[in-house]
């Protein structure tokens, strides 16, 4: 059984599954008016869950993290589990090892201590999905995705001089989720400095529409962010008692 339900009872999803794209989402029959039934997926016996939480939770930013090893060894890799929390840390996860290997960047940042997120932008997405191959350790990803090297100004590892945006990173702490084979670490990072190219910027602001940020969907998927729109915050008024 695989896992998911709905209020009549569990449902196995192994036919539903064989039937559709290995990248979309198993549905149940729709009812029909209420657009569809409502699954509860229980993470533990879903095979797939996986392909539901990357699905549900987009678009997502990318970190695309360069690290130095301590023998001097550059790597860069993209991490799309990746947000800040506060307005001087940043958090991204990665697996602890991929086929048996340890990953490089994860390695790296707990001997080191050091690291720089740089933002994924349209112009260099392709690059950044040349990196994200489990490549031998030793290889540099910059001469893979032809990518240069900026120097930093507090960190050792360098900075995408093709990103607009680059954030230098000093280990806060690397916390443990899970186990064996689905080990991760999530690093927390607190901002030493932040490097913002001239051009992207406008007034105060940066100008979204000159980022041109990339984010991350499901499977194979990524987006765009240039369509947007806006939401004045409300103000509570106590004398209306209301908002507006």
């Amino acid at each position: 059984m695989n896992g998911y339900q709905h209020n009549s009872g569990t449902l196995d999803c192994q036919n539903l599954a064989a039937h559709v794209p290995e990248d979309i989402i198993p549905l149940a029959n729709k009812s029909d008016t209420s657009g569809g039934m409502e699954l509860i997926i229980d993470p533990k016996t879903f095979e797939r869950f996986n392909a539901v939480l990357t699905g549900v939770i987009v678009p997502r930013p990318i970190a695309f993290v360069s690290t130095v090893s301590p023998d001097g060894e550059v790597n860069l890799a993209p991490y799309s589990f990746f947000n800040a929390v506060s307005y001087d840390t940043v958090v991204f996860s990665s697996a602890r090892n991929v086929d048996n290997k340890s990953k490089d960047t994860l390695r790296n940042i707990e001997e080191t201590g050091e690291f720089v997120v740089n933002i994924v932008v349209d112009p260099i997405a392709e690059a950044m999905n040349a990196t994200s191959a489990e490549f031998p350790e030793g290889v540099d990803e910059f001469e893979i995705a032809r990518l240069s090297h900026a120097p930093s100004q507090i960190v050792k590892p360098p900075r995408v001089a093709e990103s607009p945006v680059n954030i230098e990173c000093k280990l806060d702490q690397v916390v443990q989720i899970g186990s064996g084979d689905h080990e991760h670490g999530l690093v927390i990072g607190k901002i030493v400095l932040l490097h913002i190219r001239d051009d992207v910027i406008d007034g105060h602001r940066i100008d979204q529409a000159k980022l041109m940020a990339t984010g991350r969907m499901a499977g194979n998927m990524y987006c765009r962010t240039n369509d947007r729109y806006e939401m004045v915050r409300p103000v509570f008024d106590p004398e209306k008692t209301q908002v507006g």
